[in-house]
């Protein structure tokens, strides 16, 4: 869940250790996030150099070190990714513990807790906006019931799930007609 590291550690020493972080195939978004917010803190002057050894892009360290300060380690979650504590680094500490709490007990994976995250923002805008129109759709009764399910999987309602699905296919047709026009355009 991190990267602790030692008081009184030495520049080359701290350096030697980005570089075998770096090398590790699946080295920890976390252990980087924090070996850099150490290095700055301990050696603003010279952790440039120290990520250069690293041989990342430092834009992408920069994101490590973001979401490493944005969860101190005893709020990470083992039972959730780097990424999904990504997803929620910019929400005040009460709602990143809300979201968190909610990936984890319903197991989202990222694209899943964005979608939940993406339909309560769109629900409360159209609730507050009371613009939506109501049309009636007719479903079979088996039909319903199995959407119920997958709703209840992705611990979402049937409405939010209907709805981000609906938009979720949206997106991929308009992108897809687009993405046709213009190769014949």
């Amino acid at each position: 869940m991190g990267l602790q590291i030692p008081a009184g550690l030495t520049f080359d020493d701290w350096e030697r250790a980005g570089c075998q972080l770096s090398g590790i195939l699946n080295s920890s978004s976390w252990w980087l996030g924090d070996w850099l917010a150490y290095g700055k803190d301990h050696y603003a002057d010279r952790y440039q150099r120290g990520i250069r050894a690293a041989g990342l892009q430092y834009q992408t360290l920069r994101n490590y070190a973001w979401v490493s300060r944005r969860f101190e380690f005893h709020r990470r979650r083992a039972a959730l990714s780097f990424q999904h504590h990504a997803e929620l680094a910019s929400m005040p500490v009460d709602e990143q513990d809300l979201w968190l709490d909610r990936a984890e007990r319903m197991k989202w994976t990222t694209k899943q807790l964005r979608n939940a995250i993406r339909a309560e923002r769109e629900g409360d805008s159209l609730r507050k906006e009371e613009t939506g129109a109501t049309r009636r759709l007719a479903v079979p009764d088996s039909r319903l019931q199995w959407w119920h399910r997958a709703a209840a999987q992705l611990g979402s309602d049937l409405d939010q799930w209907v709805l981000s699905t609906l938009d979720d296919a949206a997106e991929r047709v308009l992108k897809d007609v687009a993405a046709r026009t213009a190769l014949t355009d």
